[in-house]
């Protein structure tokens, strides 16, 4: 058995609708009409030691509602989870000494306090001894950088600093396995690549398995060997993070401004998307045309004043899946246990 076991994994959730012409209605009231919606529908996966997996997939697809399930916080409708051997929602308490959770969105730290009093406090709540904590903490505080920030109120620091803060936070009681809840929300280009870097060193120096959910095709790439994509409830490919990059990120967003204007742009493998005199986006498919390819006919009629080379959005490799007619299909690749 893996780390994180899940086999047939769902979740309905009953969401209540209006009746026509019935608002305000004492029968509205007393006897309202519910919608079941299929959240998570038999989800399967195991997680082995050690791990960096990302799961991924467009908003509503069904991530942080799996994520709450195997964190205890979700009971599911069907099926079976266990993470480490304890079912979640059974044994809440005892799971969360051995798991660390941060959810990009939402705060543990106190936010009017400095990050060393919650810090003390977790310390309190998981029973760690006073020597055991003071290493620990120390030890964190060196490697994410914290100094100063342990000491300044929440509400003062920046994001980046604050991230950095929820992440350690999460990891102050040693635990076996760290979720991830879009943990580079909002953040500039230099706080991603530092929290990149500690979640990827805390993974390799203390062996902790990482879950990680993302919009940020960047996190799966820089920090995860494997990827699981979930779309509309269903877990819909599980496979190398290598073997996705292959197949499905053959093409590239490219955003460009150029000093003069051009009518138009035809070039086999490239679509443009958007095009407002000087300013086009484009979208180049790499097996087709070469990214050096595009620059070098925009060159040959307007100085290049910018560029932008971007990875497609999470949901557009998602169409390219579906397109590909993957959808579906459930650990479509022997190397994706990574």
């Amino acid at each position: 058995m893996g780390v994180i076991a899940v086999q047939g994994l769902g979740k309905t959730f009953a969401v209540k609708q209006k009746r026509p012409g019935m608002a305000g209605s004492l029968e509205a009231i007393f006897s309202p009409s519910f919608k079941e919606i299929e959240a998570v529908r038999d989800v399967s996966f195991s997680v082995d030691e050690g791990e960096t997996v990302a799961f991924i997939g467009p908003n509503g697809a069904g991530k942080s509602t799996t994520i709450k399930m195997l964190t205890g916080i979700l009971h599911p409708t069907s099926g079976k989870a266990a993470v480490l051997g304890i079912v979640p929602w059974r044994d809440r308490q005892l799971l969360s000494r051995e798991i660390g959770t941060v959810f990009g969105q939402r705060s543990q730290l106190w936010y009017d306090l400095p990050p060393r009093d919650t810090f003390d406090l977790l310390a309190r709540i998981y029973e760690i001894p006073p020597s055991v904590c003071r290493l620990r903490m120390s030890m964190l505080a060196d490697m994410f950088e914290l100094g100063e920030t342990m000491s300044t109120p929440v509400r003062k620091l920046s994001l980046g600093q604050r991230m950095r803060c929820e992440i350690a936070a999460s990891l102050l009681h040693g635990p076996k396995v760290l979720f991830l809840d879009e943990p580079t929300i909002g953040l500039d280009v230099v706080a991603k690549r530092r929290i990149r870097e500690l979640i990827r060193a805390m993974n390799q120096e203390e062996g902790v398995t990482v879950f990680l959910t993302s919009h940020d095709v960047s996190d799966m790439e820089e920090l995860c060997r494997r990827v699981m994509i979930i779309n509309h409830g269903q877990l819909i490919l599980d496979t190398a993070v290598s073997t996705l990059k292959r197949d499905y990120l053959k093409f590239k967003i490219v955003r460009v401004r150029l000093s003069d204007p051009i009518s138009r742009l035809d070039m086999h493998g490239v679509t443009v998307l958007k095009h407002k005199r000087t300013n086009m986006k484009m979208s180049v498919d790499s097996e087709i045309t070469s990214i050096d390819a595009v620059l070098g006919e925009l060159m040959r009629h307007s100085r290049i004043e910018d560029i932008t080379i971007s990875d497609p959005p999470t949901e557009q490799v998602i169409a390219e899946i579906y397109l590909r007619g993957d959808a579906g299909s459930i650990g479509g690749a022997s190397d994706g246990s990574g």
